[in-house]
């Protein structure tokens, strides 16, 4: 049951319908919390750009704004801006430390197509 005194005020708390972090997205998330020192929230938004029309963005944030999405997943806690949400709906976000090709990867269902980094996409 999550404690609903934990979500700030003006933010709204979301589930892993919105976004799911796997649990090793979430290792890697804590342990960069931990050593950047930023944040406490991973703030994921959708913004124009990019090889192919949408760009993912990340970074770490200690503040909510108002009108937030406060999804917690495997440990990690993320915001959501509420027009991000309308492109993310039902993503993933997984994490792999192999040489090639590893890193962050988002699965979204809603992308028609990506470029070849993973970074851009379209709907």
């Amino acid at each position: 049951m999550v404690d609903t005194l934990d979500i700030p005020e003006g933010v709204r708390l979301g589930n892993e319908n919105l976004i799911l972090v796997t649990a090793p997205a979430a290792d890697k998330l804590c342990a960069l919390i931990q050593r950047e020192q930023k944040g406490e929230y991973l703030r994921v938004k959708i913004t124009g750009g990019g090889c192919n029309g949408l760009s993912y963005k990340m970074k770490f944030v200690n503040d909510t704004k108002r009108g937030d999405i406060l999804v917690r997943s495997s440990g990690a806690k993320v915001l959501v801006d509420t027009k991000s949400a309308l492109y993310l709906r039902g993503t993933h976000l997984d994490y792999s430390d192999q040489m090639v090709a590893g890193g962050f990867k988002f699965t979204n269902p809603n992308a028609k197509s990506s470029c070849s980094c993973g970074e851009s996409f379209s709907i």
